[in-house]
């Protein structure tokens, strides 16, 4: 498994995705600086990292939308091959069109930094095959801009193309969004693209691997792209 990780001026969780990548999946990962053109040959799996890229200016994420890299992610995703969104890169994949939506400020205006219940919706995608349907994972997130809102037709179509990757939920598995971090709606914490072969999420399951510093449930997710590029 190859991974090329997106190095934009103000990420900062490139290296906690790279340890995520060699550690669990035990991909060969290179870096790719925003201003490059191309993706190294062979890539199989494209990752945006969390962070401020470019300082949050104008939208989040929006100048990042428009980086020279940027085409050759898309071009990736459009032959198929795998992306990975995590809380900035999310809201770059949106600011670039590549995912619907777009993420604002979070209902109380506050930066929230904590753990949460994430409910998975569905265990049959590259992304979550380790997982079950309805599993209920603890995962930390870190953003100030993490509300998902959409327009009420691209919700329903969300919600009946089955791309709801993860929600926001109660330890039992419940939905409730006033009990969510940010106030999105539905409690979407992630989606898929259409071929649900590009995922965004604002929780970060690299924080969440290893025994020996915490919870493990982040393993998950990136145990299911290495078996995935596997059985590829």
């Amino acid at each position: 498994m190859k991974a090329a990780v997106i190095l934009f001026p103000g990420t900062n969780r490139e290296r906690d995705a790279e340890r995520a990548l060699t550690l669990v999946s035990r991909a060969r990962v290179s870096t790719v600086w925003h201003a490059e053109t191309e993706l190294p040959a062979g890539t199989d799996l494209v990752l945006l990292g969390g962070g401020f890229s470019y300082g949050d200016y104008l939208r989040c994420g929006a100048i990042a939308a428009r980086a020279n890299i940027m085409g050759a992610v898309r071009a990736h995703a459009d032959k198929g091959g795998l992306v990975l969104g995590i809380c900035n890169g999310f809201q770059i994949l949106c600011e670039a069109g590549m995912l619907p939506g777009v993420l604002v400020r979070n209902a109380k205006l506050r930066f929230v930094c904590r753990e949460v219940n994430l409910r998975v919706e569905r265990a049959d995608t590259p992304f979550t095959k380790a997982y079950r349907k309805g599993e209920v994972l603890k995962i930390p997130v870190a953003h100030g801009e993490g509300n998902y809102t959409a327009d009420e037709e691209t919700i329903r179509r969300l919600e009946s193309e089955g791309r709801v990757a993860f929600r926001y939920a109660r330890p039992d598995g419940e939905i409730d969004e006033t009990d969510g971090p940010n106030g999105a709606i539905n409690g979407i914490a992630g989606i898929y693209s259409e071929k649900h072969n590009i995922l965004g999420m604002m929780p970060h399951p690299e924080n969440y691997i290893e025994p020996e510093i915490g919870p493990t449930d982040g393993r998950g997710l990136f145990e299911s792209l290495a078996a995935a590029l596997k059985a590829a």
